[in-house]
C-alpha cells in the first residue's frame, strides 16, 4: 500500500513517494516510524518499492552485495533483476509463488526506478518497462496517474511539481497511502557511467 510516482520533463526526473506504512488494518504513519522513507539509492539510481515492507531491506542489502549490477537501459535492467533472482530466493529466503499458472517464478515485487537514463519499472516476473513522461505504482497510483496527466503539460509545472501532485492526489484519495510525502531529484544532463 502506497503512492509511489517518477516523473520525467525537461532535464529531470523526480520521483516522490508517500510515507505510511500498512499491515493489515494498521497503518505506522511518519509520526510512528523511526523511517519512513521509501525511496533509496543505489548503483547510480533512486528505487522505490511496493509490496511486503520486507522488501525494502531485502533489496537494499542485495544491491550492496552485488557491484555489477547495470540499471542504465530496459535490457540491462531485466538482466539485473534475473541476476537478482536467485540470490532473493537463496539468500532472503523469497517465496516465488503466485498463481499456478504463471509462466515464471514471481519476485514478489514492483520496483521503479529514476536515474539520469529515464524512468523503469520493475514488475513480479521481472517484466520491465519503460516510461517516456510519467508513472505510479502502489494502491493510490491510478489516483496519481489521473493528476499527473491532467498538469503535466503546463509549462509553469516541474517534474518535481508533477510529482508532488501525483502524491499527494494519492495520499488524499487512497487509505493505504499518506503525507508528508519524499522527494528526489535526478538531473538527467549527468549521465553516469
Amino acid at each position: 500500500m502506497t503512492t509511489l510516482v517518477a516523473v520525467r520533463k525537461g532535464n529531470q526526473i523526480a520521483m516522490a513517494a508517500d510515507t505510511q506504512s500498512t499491515f493489515g488494518d494498521t497503518r505506522l504513519g511518519h509520526l510512528h516510524d523511526a523511517r519512513p522513507e521509501k525511496l533509496f539509492q543505489s548503483h547510480g539510481s533512486v528505487f522505490g518499492i511496493c509490496g511486503s515492507a520486507a522488501h525494502d531491506l531485502v533489496l537494499q542489502a542485495a544491491l550492496a552485495k552485488s557491484r555489477t549490477l547495470d540499471f542504465s537501459s530496459r535490457p540491462l535492467i531485466f538482466d539485473s533483476f534475473r541476476k537478482l533472482h536467485p540470490k532473493l530466493k537463496e539468500d532472503f529466503f523469497l517465496k516465488t509463488e503466485e498463481e499456478e499458472d504463471d509462466p515464471y517464478e514471481s519476485s514478489q515485487m514492483t520496483v521503479l526506478i529514476a536515474n539520469p537514463h529515464g524512468i523503469f519499472g520493475v514488475f513480479s516476473m521481472r517484466e520491465v518497462y519503460e516510461y517516456r513522461q510519467f508513472w505510479a505504482i502502489g494502491s493510490g497510483r491510478d489516483f496519481a496517474i489521473g493528476a499527473m496527466r491532467a498538469v503535466y503539460e503546463r509549462p509553469d509545472m516541474s517534474a518535481a511539481d508533477i510529482a508532488r501532485i501525483g502524491v499527494e492526489t494519492g495520499c488524499e484519495f487512497d487509505v493505504g497511502s499518506s503525507l508528508p510525502l519524499t522527494l528526489h531529484v535526478v538531473d538527467m544532463t549527468t549521465i553516469e557511467n
